[in-house]
């Protein structure tokens, strides 16, 4: 059974109790099923483990290293290996030159170097690799968007079967519009995952850019299975929770509604003594009365 499968089968699980619809459910405070991770460094692993964080988020262009040889990427190999926390997913997918649309799309070379980073993150047993690349997917001006969006899920169609082959999901992450110009909510994303329909590509959903750009908490219920992988930073200055007192309950209220199960990584600015008041304030917010 594939990963983003078995995904989905917890959360439909999860759904039924938290619902109430199984005999001998009581409605009530739901403590958090949510594993939360951070994005940083491989060598914060340690930290991490010793603060209570379940897993840690890396990145595919430092880490997974698709662009160097085999030989190069040993050495950073032996770094995964040394973690003393799962590393569940990885982001940074894509450099901003493999061009995902419009007419400079490099659709063939970006089939190359993701073949590369999947077997990668198969052998480190990273299970996400959550696509964000905001430079790499920028619709150019002038350019049809409809010509775009079919550009994109071509790829994907593509990279799906080489992602389920390693035994890894391609979450497609919303961006806000300052940063690209395409997909900039949850709402898109669940779209083009749909358009794509192959159960290793679903969606990642970042509440700091739902909050930047005024999407409401309840679209992660619409998301339903599709949803693999959450972000989350404060929506002022993409801080650590706790630091600017950002409520996140609505998000985890859905998230308990969706039966979610999945991971929720810290990723924006944060200093290392921030990271023990977050973890606790994103355990306290999640517990939520259903």
């Amino acid at each position: 059974m594939s990963l983003p499968h078995k995904m989905r089968l917890l959360g439909s699980a999860c759904l039924i109790a938290a619902t109430g619809l199984l005999p001998g459910i009581r409605a009530g405070l739901v403590a958090q099923p949510f594993k939360f991770g951070v994005c940083t460094s491989l060598k914060r692993s340690p930290l991490l483990k010793s603060i209570g964080y379940d897993y840690q988020e890396a990145s595919v262009m430092r880490d997974l290293m698709p662009g160097k040889s085999d030989e190069e990427f040993e050495s950073k190999k032996a770094a995964f290996n040394s973690c003393v926390l799962p590393v569940l997913a990885c982001n940074g997918f894509l450099p901003g030159d493999l061009k995902v649309v419009g007419p400079d799309a490099r659709h063939d070379t970006i089939l190359m170097y993701a073949e590369t980073a999947f077997r990668r993150a198969k052998s480190v047993g990273v299970q996400i690799i959550v696509f964000g690349s905001s430079t790499s997917r920028l619709i150019p001006p002038g350019f049809d968007r409809d010509i775009a969006y079919k550009q994109f899920v071509t790829l994907l169609k593509a990279l799906a079967p080489m992602a389920a082959i390693n035994g890894v999901a391609i979450a497609i992450e919303n961006l806000q519009i300052t940063e690209t110009n395409f997909i900039n909510t949850v709402e898109e994303a669940i779209q083009v995952a749909k358009s794509v329909n192959h159960p290793n590509v679903g969606v990642c959903a970042d509440f700091f850019h739902m909050l930047r750009q005024g999407e409401s908490p309840e679209m992660l219920l619409s998301a339903g299975n599709l949803l693999l992988h959450c972000h989350l930073a404060e929506k002022q200055n993409r801080t650590a929770p706790g630091v600017a007192g950002q409520d996140f309950r609505p998000f985890f209220e859905v998230l308990h509604k969706a039966g979610y199960q999945g991971g929720i990584s810290i990723e924006g600015s944060w200093r290392s003594e921030e990271l023990n008041e977050a973890l606790r304030i994103m355990k306290e917010q999640s517990k939520v009365d259903l």
